[in-house]
């Protein structure tokens, strides 16, 4: 059996995969769309400005997720938090800027997902996220991560835009993580793949609710403030970080 690199019997740097974890981590993707189109559009950034912005944040919080000595709640959600709005305006960015399109940018980022996916278990044994305490499996993750929010963008953008409309586009994502909830709990698939896919899906889920909430009524939004929005929902994430107990994943030697 390969052996697992980040196989100690330490605590992990990541939290435990929970319901609490679920919930803030829908709230953050929610978030990622509508803090990414705030700089994008409503302060007329751009995409490329946005995406150096975010990326630059991303790069030095990943450093400081490295860099600590244990799994500290808040700094692990600001690190999600900047992957996803990083996603968002890096997919927009190649759909939009450089004309990829949403199906072109959808397959090349799930190539990247895969790739990364597999250096991850051909460097480590494994990608279950209850490996990540160490350097080498934390740089995986957080690649993996950044590829996975950056692909649920442009499948959000693609479902939303190819006639589904916001609100179609999150009831048939939510429905999708429904049927992987029912796999979780009544068949044996594998616990690590069904928790990726649900990553994935959870980001398209976000970006079809943020757009719901800000795009203008003409468009099948709600035409909520973008920042307003983005403010209730990084309050919303605040208060589940402080109320809602989180713990560091721990490590299963069996793990593959």
């Amino acid at each position: 059996m390969k052996k697992i690199v980040g196989d100690t019997g330490l605590p992990s740097k990541v939290p435990e995969v929970t319901l609490t974890f679920w919930i803030i981590k829908i709230a953050a993707t929610t978030l990622g769309e509508t803090a990414g189109d705030t700089v994008t559009m409503t302060m007329h950034l751009g995409y490329l400005i946005g995406t150096a912005i975010f990326a630059t944040l991303l790069v030095a919080l990943v450093a400081g997720q490295v860099v600590a000595k244990r799994f500290h709640p808040a700094l692990y959600w600001l690190t999600i938090i900047a992957s996803t709005t990083a996603g968002t305006t890096m997919a927009d960015f190649a759909d939009r800027s450089l004309g990829i399109g949403y199906a072109g940018g959808s397959l090349l980022l799930l190539s990247c997902v895969l790739a990364s996916l597999a250096a991850w278990y051909a460097t480590t044994g494994s990608v279950s996220v209850e490996t990540v305490a160490n350097p080498v499996a934390e740089i995986f993750y957080w690649v993996t991560i950044t590829f996975s929010q950056t692909l649920g963008t442009a499948l959000g953008d693609w479902a939303a835009d190819g006639g589904l409309g916001f609100g179609g586009g999150a009831i048939v994502f939510a429905a999708a993580l429904a049927v992987l909830v029912f796999l979780y709990f009544w068949t044996n698939i594998s616990r690590v793949v069904l928790f990726w896919l649900a990553f994935i899906l959870t980001r398209p889920l976000g970006a079809t609710l943020g757009d719901f909430f800000d795009k203008p009524v003409a468009e099948g939004g709600l035409a909520f403030s973008r920042p307003l929005a983005s403010a209730v929902l990084a309050a919303f994430i605040l208060l589940c970080i402080v109320l809602l107990p989180q713990r560091a994943g721990r490590h299963s030697r069996s793990t593959n």
